[in-house]
């Protein structure tokens, strides 16, 4: 492949910062694994300059013991890294080599619509045999990734890391430099893993609630109360530890396996480092379904960017990458020791570490796993739970939840009455959400009960939440009260503030809706081939609300443009270009419509999106 490197010595310099752990690596894997597999499953190279050719194709792969077909970018899972330059123009040169329509879609990067990537949108898509052309000007500095936009084509193995270097250099710079790219392999078809899904929502949840977990409720709440919380989890018809659709409990089912760099646990990548050298470690969660909870035990996180955004500095124990977010952190190991980068599950079902050491071989201690928590009261009820109970397991709290499947009226009397603010009578809003209104910056701290579209009424919906919570300082489900300084979306301060100035001029309110039992989500109840699309008028200023109405984080994705999430009272917080929204969780973030065309808007858990939760926005 003939690329025009770049001469500029940063670029150069970084691409060797680079290079030297992928280099170390393969060398000490080269006796583990045959040569034909060592290349295309370890992200080994990467490529930098303006001119970039591009095959999309099948490669043989190996992560769990058995052979198995990848589709790859030039034979690598992950894909190369691309190494980009701010100002500069790229041209991406995409084959493909399936037998398939496939894909490329540059997730984070602002360009035209037409250069996006998702077919039916932006483009038809490239067909097999074809070259599709992309070319841009590069806008933006930070980490970002790629990936297919084509059916199941991303949890099939097609995705890869971009770094874009500052023209000035970066603001924190380091001595070692590192793509940490987290990402989940099945060996099923991801296709059958969908149908399974559809039959029960549930099937690959291993951690149900068990005859132990059962014994302890009797001891701390009486028969009655374990036999309460119970009732009221099966009339929800959802299991109050199902966090993931797809866990790592099942594989030869179609259970995940997780990896880093391509990398499951057993191969242990490695990233190289001197005592007392600063180490940048960009993180990129490119999993089609798994949320990750990360840490370095030994080792403090300071968390200097958020997708591709300079934030201010903070150091943190611990943070939560929900998928397709990037955070790039820098450690300072001062000892000539062995740490492992250890990434959990949100639900515990499984994890993948690595290490960082002074040289190659070297390992750490792999903590165990964080003990599974329940869906908590905040999660089902939002700020009802946290303004009317302290005990966020109470039962009395729980039983409120009985009937309130499929629009039932909420109890209102005796100890059932925390839940009024649940009422589920419909409040007669219809398409494209809620009424569109002149809002200013205080409108984001009004009380935070909302109401419902007609289209949320229906069996696509199993759950309304009418008073959800606002607080951005909680870590969610099974990072609450463990003992570590863990990273809120509260802590990001996106540094130089707002892109731009001006107050919202409107506000759209969509509600996350779903059926757990049913696995149907939505946006207001409706999927995407039920709804019209979204109308934003080109140059105008935006508030987006956003009310989470069922029991699971959704990453949210706005292609084309930032969003600039606020504070609970509408100040300008962090700049991102994915935001996940936890359960019962109302947030709210300004969008400036300066990119004319149709854009796709998204849960990026990929089994979501395929089942409903995505929506076309037109800027025009």
């Amino acid at each position: 492949m003939q690329l025009n490197h770049d001469e500029r010595g940063d670029v150069s310099v970084w691409r060797r910062r680079l290079l030297k752990g992928f280099g170390v690596l393969a060398t000490g894997m080269s006796g583990v694994w045959p040569r034909r597999l060592l290349a295309q499953t370890t992200a080994s190279d990467a490529l930098s300059g303006t001119q970039f050719d591009l095959q999309i194709g099948p490669v043989p792969v190996n992560f769990t013991g058995a052979d198995r077909i990848a589709i790859a970018v030039n034979g690598r899972v992950p894909a190369p890294t691309l190494v980009w330059r701010e100002g500069d123009t790229i041209t991406l040169r995409v084959t493909n080599r399936l037998p398939e329509t496939s894909s490329i879609h540059w997730h984070g990067i602002l360009l035209p619509a037409n250069m996006d990537g998702v077919p039916g949108l932006s483009f038809a898509g490239i067909a097999p045999g074809q070259t599709f052309e992309y070319r841009f000007e590069v806008k933006q500095t930070g980490t970002y990734w790629y990936h297919s936009h084509s059916g199941f084509q991303e949890q099939s193995g097609l995705y890869g890391p971009i770094v874009v270097q500052p023209k000035s250099g970066e603001r924190m710079p380091a001595e070692r430099d590192y793509v940490v790219m987290l990402s989940d392999w099945t060996d099923a078809k991801p296709e059958r893993i969908f149908a399974n899904l559809k039959k029960m929502s549930d099937f690959f949840n291993s951690n149900q609630p068990t005859v132990a977990d059962f014994v302890r409720d009797v001891r701390s709440m009486g028969l009655g109360g374990a036999l309460d919380k119970r009732k009221m989890w099966g009339r929800m018809r959802m299991a109050p530890t199902d966090l993931s659709d797809v866990t790592a409990s099942r594989n030869v089912g179609g259970g995940l396996i997780y990896l880093i760099n391509g990398m499951p646990s057993n191969r242990n990548w490695t990233g190289l480092f001197r005592a007392g050298e600063k180490v940048r470690l960009r993180f990129i969660n490119g999993s089609a379904t798994t949320i990750f909870d990360v840490r370095i035990p030994g080792l403090k996180l300071t968390v200097v960017s958020a997708d591709g955004q300079d934030v201010q500095p903070v150091s943190v124990d611990e943070f939560r990458i929900s998928v397709a977010e990037t955070y790039d952190v820098i450690v300072e190991p001062v000892e000539e020791r062995a740490y492992t980068i250890f990434a959990q599950s949100i639900g515990r079902s499984g994890f993948v570490r690595a290490t960082l050491a002074p040289r190659p071989g070297l390992q750490a201690e792999v903590p165990p796993m964080d003990p599974p928590q329940w869906l908590s009261m905040t999660d089902m009820m939002g700020a009802m739970s946290m303004s009317g109970m302290d005990a966020v397991e109470d039962v009395q709290g729980m039983k409120g939840m009985e009937g309130m499947q499929h629009g039932a009226q909420a109890p209102t009397s005796g100890s059932e009455n925390v839940m009024q603010g649940m009422d589920h009578a419909a409040m007669g809003h219809g398409q494209e959400g809620k009424p569109m209104h002149a809002v200013g910056a205080a409108a984001a701290a009004r009380p935070p009960r909302v109401s419902h579209a007609r289209t949320e009424y229906g069996p696509g919906v199993d759950m309304h939440v009418d008073m959800p919570r606002t607080n951005l300082d909680d870590p969610g489900v099974n990072l609450r009260g463990n003992g570590r300084r863990v990273l809120t979306y509260a802590d990001l301060h996106t540094i130089g503030g707002p892109i731009d100035p001006r107050p919202p001029e409107r506000e759209i309110e969509l509600h996350l809706t779903g059926n757990m039992d049913r696995f149907i989500w939505s946006f207001d109840g409706q999927k995407f081939s039920e709804a019209l699309p979204i109308h934003f008028r080109l140059g105008e200023r935006l508030r987006i609300v956003l009310v989470n109405d069922t029991m699971m984080n959704h990453p949210i994705h706005l292609h084309g443009m930032w969003s600039e999430l606020e504070t609970p009272d509408g100040e300008f917080l962090v700049r991102k270009h994915t935001i996940n929204v936890q359960p019962a969780q109302r947030i709210t973030y300004r969008v400036t419509a300066d990119a004319a065309g149709h854009w796709a808007y998204h849960c990026h858990l990929l089994y979501h999106m395929e089942a409903g939760m995505f929506r076309e926005v037109v800027v025009s």
